[in-house]
């Protein structure tokens, strides 16, 4: 689900007092986007929602839900947003937020 060696290279390459920072700015920012998905996102904005999420998890290392947002992004450009998933993305979300909490505190050194 986590891609632990992402994470550990994130962290080389931002610093360690950088990246506590840039980690509570993307849940931040995916918070929103994932209440705005399971809430009231607007079928234009599905595939913009998707590929934001999808860079956001590549970067921190959240492997499967990357993977699913580039599926679901893909179906959506297509004009497929119906075939969309959004709650199999926000709890894949949640998931992946959830385990990258319990095991982050190996990085926080």
């Amino acid at each position: 689900m986590i891609d632990w060696n992402r994470v550990a290279e994130l962290r080389h390459e931002i610093g360690a007092d950088d990246f506590a920072e840039v980690v509570d700015m993307f849940l931040e920012e995916a918070d929103e986007v994932a209440a705005t998905m399971a809430a009231n996102i607007t079928p234009d904005a599905v595939e913009s929602a998707l590929h934001f999420l999808k860079g956001s998890a590549l970067n921190l290392g959240f492997r499967e839900l990357a993977q699913l947002c580039q599926i679901g992004e893909k179906a959506a450009s297509l004009g497929d947003v119906g075939g969309v998933n959004l709650a199999q993305v926000v709890a894949v979300y949640e998931r992946s937020k959830s385990a990258f909490t319990a095991g982050k505190a190996r990085y926080a050194a």
